[in-house]
C-alpha cells in the first residue's frame, strides 16, 4: 500500500517534548537520548493518531499559504549570480559609498539612506532611545537587493544551515509561542514544509551567508560604535511567529517583501524603559493598547527602541519578509560603569588607607534590612561615610582603561571590513603571491620610506594597555560568524606606540612610511611590513 506523506511539522509534533536541541549541553543530550529511547513506542503511536488530523490541516494550509520557491525557480536564479540578489539601486548605493575616502562618512551616509527622509541629526536628537517611528515610502524597491526569499532558498540549498544556530522555526497560535527546531541541518525540503504548515522562519545571522548584508552591517557598525547585527524573518500569510515582547536592542525593521501588521506598545513601567535584558513573552492582557498600529509594505521602515513591546502578524493575502537590523546591546553608561567601578575600587584600596580602615565594631546592630526602620544617628553617620567614599572613588577611576575594555569587546563583536576592488588590490588580501610554473611568484612585498599607507578603516585597530604591555587589537581577521574567532591582537613594541598612534590619528589621510615617528628607517619599515601582513593597513597604490 502506498505510504502517505506526512509534513515535517506533523512529524515534529510527534517527537517527545524533551528532544534535545542543538544548543543543549552534552550531558543534557545523553539524558534526553535515554528518555527518547524509552518513549519511542509512545511516539510511534502518536504519529498514527495525528496522521489524519495533520493531513486535513495541511490541505487547508496549503491553499492558504504562499508557495515556497520551486526547485526550477531556484536553479534558474542560480544561473544569474546565485539568486540575482543584488538590486541595481542598492548595488549603486554601496558602490558609491565605497568611493568615499572616509569610512566614518560612509557609515553616516548609509545610515541616512536607511532612515530617509528623516534627517539623521534630528533622528538621534528626537527619536533615538525615545520613541518608535514609522517611515512609509510607497516604493517597494527601496530596499530591494538587501535580501530576498529567493536568496533564503539559495542559502538553504548551498550552505550548512543548522537549526537553533542559524535558523529557528517558530509559531504563535492561540496565545502560545513555540519553537519547532529539530536537531541537525536545515534542509530545504523540511524547512519549506514547516513554512507551508504555517511556521515562521528566522535566520539568525544572515551576514554569514549574504555578502550584501555583511557589507551593510560592517559599514553601520561604525555609525553606532556598537555591534550591528541582523535577523531575517519569513512569515506565511495569515500567521504570526512570535508573541508580544520587548528586546534589549535598538531595532530597525526593514520590510523587504510582502507586508506585515505591526503593533508597538509603550514600556509598561519605568523599570522597563531601556531594559538591560529582553522580556519573556507577554499575553495580550499584559500590554495595554498600542501606541503605533501600522502595516509595513516593501520599502517601509519601522524603528523602535529597546523596551518597547511589539508584535507583528501577516495579513491573509501576502507573506512577509523583513530584516531587523539591531545595535546598542549592552552599550549603556551602566555597562561601562560595571567595568569601571570594580577597577576603581581595587586601585582605591591599594592607594588610599581610608578605604582599608575597618568597619565600626557594632555596625551589624544598626545596619541591614532588619534595622532599616530604626531611627538611629549611627545609621546617618554610616550612610555619610559611604557617600564620602563613593565620591572619593572617582579620583581613582581608570576611565580610559575601562573605555578600552569596552572597545575591546566591540572590536571582538565587529564584522571584518568588506574591501573595495581598490582596497583589495592594495592590501595583503589581494597580494599577487601565487604558485606558478612550479615555483612561488611575487611573494615579496616592497615597502620603502616613500610608500604611502593608512589603516583600512577608521575603527579597525586600537591601541590598549594592560599596565604591563601595549597591544594592538584589530578587526580585519574577524569572522562573519559572531565570535567564531578569538579577539585578534599582538604586542606592540614600546618604540612603535607613537608611530601607531600617528597612523591611527592620520586616517583618512595616507602618510609615508618615512614619516612614522620611529627611531630608525629599519624600525619604520619593519612596523609597516608587520601591519601590512596583518591586513591592518593598505597602500595608496598596489605594491
Amino acid at each position: 500500500m502506498e505510504r502517505k506523506h506526512m509534513s515535517a511539522f506533523a512529524l515534529y509534533q510527534t517527537l517527545p517534548s524533551d528532544l534535545p536541541s542543538p544548543l543543549q549541553k552534552p550531558s543534557e543530550k545523553v539524558a534526553a537520548k535515554k528518555k527518547k529511547k524509552k518513549d519511542d513506542g509512545a511516539a510511534a503511536a502518536k504519529v498514527n493518531a495525528l496522521k489524519s488530523q495533520m493531513k486535513a490541516e495541511k490541505k487547508r494550509t496549503r491553499k492558504k499559504l504562499l508557495k515556497a520557491p520551486s526547485r526550477e525557480e531556484s536553479l534558474k536564479a542560480n544561473k544569474n549570480e546565485k539568486v540575482g540578489c543584488v538590486n541595481e539601486l542598492l548595488d549603486a548605493v554601496l558602490t558609491d559609498l565605497s568611493k568615499l575616502n572616509n569610512s566614518r562618512e560612509r557609515a553616516s551616509k548609509l545610515f541616512q539612506w536607511l532612515i530617509n527622509p528623516i534627517p539623521a541629526k534630528s533622528f538621534f536628537r528626537d527619536t533615538w532611545e525615545k520613541k518608535p517611528v514609522f517611515v512609509q515610502r510607497k516604493n517597494p524597491d527601496y530596499y530591494k537587493g538587501l535580501f530576498s526569499t529567493a536568496e533564503f532558498d539559495c542559502v538553504l540549498r548551498e550552505e550548512d544551515v543548522q537549526y537553533g544556530v542559524n535558523l529557528d522555526v517558530t509559531s504563535y497560535t492561540n496565545g502560545k509561542r513555540e519553537t519547532h527546531n529539530p536537531p541537525g541541518r536545515a534542509l530545504p525540503f523540511t524547512v519549506w514544509d514547516f513554512y507551508e504548515s504555517g511556521c515562521s522562519l528566522r535566520m539568525l545571522n544572515p551576514q554569514a551567508f549574504s555578502s550584501t548584508v555583511w557589507n551593510v552591517l560592517s559599514i553601520l557598525q561604525e555609525q553606532f560604535g556598537s555591534m550591528a547585527g541582523a535577523n531575517v524573518y519569513l512569515t506565511p500569510p495569515g500567521t504570526q511567529g512570535f508573541a508580544p515582547h520587548y528586546d534589549d536592542i535598538e531595532a530597525f525593521v526593514v520590510q523587504l517583501e510582502g507586508k506585515k501588521h505591526w503593533r508597538v506598545y509603550n514600556p509598561r513601567t519605568d523599570d522597563e524603559v531601556l531594559p538591560v535584558l529582553s522580556s519573556p513573552n507577554f499575553n495580550e492582557a499584559d500590554i495595554g493598547k498600542p501606541i503605533l498600529d501600522v502595516v509595513l509594505e516593501a520599502g517601509d521602515l519601522l524603528y523602535f527602541p529597546r523596551g518597547f513591546i511589539h508584535q507583528g502578524s501577516c495579513l491573509p493575502d501576502a507573506h512577509s519578509l523583513h530584516i531587523t537590523i539591531s545595535s546598542f546591546q549592552k552599550n549603556s553608561w551602566g555597562d561601562l560603569l560595571q567595568k569601571l567601578v570594580p577597577a576603581a575600587l581595587e586601585i582605591a584600596m591599594e592607594e588610599d588607607v581610608e578605604f582599608r580602615q575597618g568597619l565600626p565594631l557594632d555596625y551589624l546592630t544598626y545596619m541591614g534590612v532588619q534595622n532599616s526602620d530604626k531611627e538611629d544617628p549611627r545609621r546617618e553617620k554610616f550612610f555619610s561615610q559611604i557617600a564620602s567614599l563613593m565620591k572619593k572613588l572617582m579620583n581613582y577611576a581608570p576611565v580610559d582603561a575601562a573605555v578600552d575594555q569596552k572597545a575591546r569587546d566591540f572590536l571582538h563583536d565587529c564584522l571584518p571590513p568588506v574591501l573595495s576592488p581598490d582596497e583589495l588590490a592594495s592590501s595583503v588580501q589581494g597580494a599577487p603571491a601565487r604558485w606558478e610554473n612550479g615555483q612561488v611568484k611575487d611573494v615579496d612585498i616592497h615597502i620603502t620610506t616613500q610608500t604611502q599607507v593608512r589603516v583600512l578603516r577608521a575603527g579597525c585597530a586600537r591601541l590598549c594597555s594592560d599596565g604591563n604591555a601595549v597591544h594592538l587589537y584589530y578587526t580585519t581577521d574577524n569572522s562573519r560568524v559572531y565570535h567564531k574567532e578569538e579577539l585578534k591582537s599582538f604586542e606592540i613594541k614600546a618604540e612603535h606606540t607613537d608611530a601607531m598612534e600617528f597612523l591611527i590619528h592620520s586616517y583618512p589621510n595616507f602618510v609615508t612610511v618615512g614619516s612614522f615617528p620611529c627611531d630608525s628607517v629599519q624600525e619604520r619599515i619593519a612596523l609597516a611590513e608587520l601591519l601590512f601582513e596583518k591586513g591592518i593597513i593598505h597602500s595608496a597604490e598596489p605594491l
